[in-house]
């Protein structure tokens, strides 16, 4: 099979037969050797049985339905470990990413790269998700020593041999387009157009992009814990030179410490303290996360494989 299209689902109900279309559209103007793979993430909107009318008229269609929501980052792998294409495309399911910008990315992949990455020239978000995802990459960046454009997207195509060795890392917090920049395959990017949401809103909140944020962050790096331990040198230099300061005052002008200024470093101390254990904890929590190795995701149903 030449192509395969990963659509992890999840929200945007009524865009689904339109991306739908426009996929096979837009498709067929390369190959008609393709699959596309819908994987319901457990949609609130009840997905599924669009996706189960969609299946039942295209046998180009398959569907995986999980069991419960895993997430995008572990929806877009299962669509992954079943499909079968030479290229194989990940995109979102609410019309942000273009089909039509599919014709685009094959263009340059078949130009000898192995991982080709979509950049929304011009994002259709809100100011503060993209000041968020720029103070994020901008962190990443340095934790990770790594180069990240947060322009860049999900969207992208990919060949075989890279999806095998993508789907070898079974980490349990995991991210799509870092992972795929991990794995130093000849990679390039293509600018693409950036549409607005088919309908509704993203399901990411502010709370649900902290906590990929840290998820990723502390699973991918330790650098976070080096600063924490430059940080515990420094203070404990600080103080250490404090308190000879303080005592020699003592000693030669006879001018009383004072409780309060004891009481103020002690407090100091004792919170970097807290907050230090707080990120060794999370540390930890991802290594018991990872320990228990469970499956990232379980299919409760597949159509059209």
């Amino acid at each position: 099979m030449l192509f395969s299209v990963i659509v992890p689902v999840y929200g945007c109900r009524e865009a689904l037969c339109e991306l739908y279309r426009r996929l096979t559209s837009s498709i067929l103007s390369i190959t008609d050797d393709y699959e596309i793979i819908l994987v319901n993430d457990c949609c609130p909107q009840n997905s599924w049985e669009l996706i189960e009318d969609i299946c039942s008229k295209d046998h180009h269609v398959i569907g995986l339905n999980l069991s419960r929501n895993f997430g995008q980052m572990k929806a877009i792998l299962a669509g992954l470990d079943y499909s079968k294409g030479d290229f194989v495309v990940v995109m979102d399911c609410d019309l942000q990413d273009r089909p039509e910008e599919i014709q685009n990315l094959y263009s340059e992949i078949i130009k000898g790269y192995d991982i080709v990455f979509a950049r929304r020239k011009k994002r259709q978000d809100g100011i503060l998700k993209k000041l968020l995802s720029g103070a994020f990459y901008k962190v990443y960046k340095y934790a990770t020593d790594g180069n990240y454009d947060g322009a860049v997207c999900n969207f992208s195509i990919v060949r075989r041999n890279v999806v095998e060795n993508y789907c070898k890392m079974r980490e349990y917090h995991r991210g799509y387009v870092m992972y795929m920049k991990w794995l130093g395959y000849k990679q390039s990017i293509v600018d693409v157009a950036h549409d607005e949401r088919y309908e509704g809103k993203s399901s990411y909140n502010l709370k649900k992009r902290f906590d990929l944020a840290v998820d990723l962050l502390t699973s991918q790096s330790d650098k976070i814990l080096r600063l924490f331990l430059m940080g515990g040198f420094i203070i404990s230099f600080v103080s250490f030179f404090s308190i000879i300061f303080l005592l020699l005052r003592k000693l030669l002008s006879d001018v009383p410490i004072g409780w309060t200024s004891l009481i103020a470093t002690m407090m100091f101390i004792g919170g970097v303290i807290i907050m230090v254990i707080g990120v060794v904890g999370m540390y930890v929590g991802n290594i018991f996360m990872q320990t228990k190795n469970r499956p990232l995701y379980i299919v409760r149903e597949k159509i059209n494989r």
